[in-house]
């Protein structure tokens, strides 16, 4: 009688034991990225969509004219390193090319003009401003710039997650989701959130994809080095809660409860 009643206490306690591993679900305070930003507004960033060129950033500017020798002294030539007999390219065969840095201070450092504060301003004004003093010493100089580290970040509950380069220096949230495959099943679509530095400062916004005013949002197309992220939705965290050892622990219990339960039939 003894040993019935310490097998049905095992039993008791194996059950109080499995409830207490299949309760012990991870918070969303142990998943969930930027938890403690105050976000009472749609939106903290007033900002409609108009890129300028900042700190840090990489151009590369190319002077053409109907007169290419005049534009030479103004244009940056290829890389090319020591030792080496040709031209170099990089891995898609394209000629590597030297590109300007705005430094901490905004400026760039351009042949013959010397030292220009670039931060700021737009492509239409940077280009009118090169345009400007290059009249000088060319005539009807065409001057094309390109922001060529133009980048996005994509975190949380999309299937790519990661950091995309843009090719184009215009990119919405939508695109920015498409290269990252879009939200898995598990991303919540009513708060998407957005990381934006503005001059030193972090901005936040929140987007909602169910409805379609999100086009409308003034942050709806993305600048340089902007964060999005997408918060996963309450089946996920809860998914998360079960570690890889949960299974094995499940087994060993439901083997245990098996014999247990073997062993009391046999008692009686």
């Amino acid at each position: 009688m003894r040993t019935i009643f310490n097998l049905k206490n095992s039993l008791k306690v194996l059950s109080i034991f499995a409830i207490a591993v299949l309760s012990s679900c991870a918070s969303k305070k142990d998943i969930v990225y930027f938890q403690d930003e105050p976000l009472s507004e749609t939106s903290q960033i007033d900002n409609s969509f108009q890129l300028t060129y900042k700190t840090n950033d990489i151009l590369t500017i190319d002077v053409s004219s109907i007169e290419p020798a005049a534009v030479m002294p103004f244009n940056l030539a290829p890389v090319s390193y020591a030792n080496s007999t040709s031209t170099n390219l990089n891995a898609n065969g394209n000629v590597l090319r030297q590109t300007y840095l705005v430094d901490s201070e905004g400026n760039i450092e351009f042949p013959v003009l010397g030292t220009i504060h670039i931060a700021g301003m737009t492509r239409a004004e940077a280009t009118e401003m090169l345009k400007e003093q290059l009249r000088e010493y060319v005539k009807d100089a065409i001057v094309n710039i390109r922001l060529i580290n133009f980048t996005v970040t994509v975190l949380g509950e999309v299937n790519r997650p990661g950091t995309y380069t843009v090719q184009d220096e215009r990119i919405s949230l939508s695109e920015a989701l498409g290269l990252a495959g879009d939200l898995t099943i598990y991303g919540k679509r009513d708060n998407v959130f957005l990381i934006r530095e503005i001059n030193g400062e972090k901005k936040y916004a929140k987007f909602d994809l169910t409805t379609i005013n999100v086009v409308n949002n003034p942050v709806y197309y993305l600048s340089q080095n902007d964060v999005v992220y997408v918060e996963p939705n309450g089946s996920r965290v809860r998914q998360a809660s079960y570690n890889q050892t949960t299974p094995v622990i499940i087994s060993a219990i439901a083997t245990l409860t098996t014999i247990a339960a073997i062993l009391i039939n046999n008692s009686n």
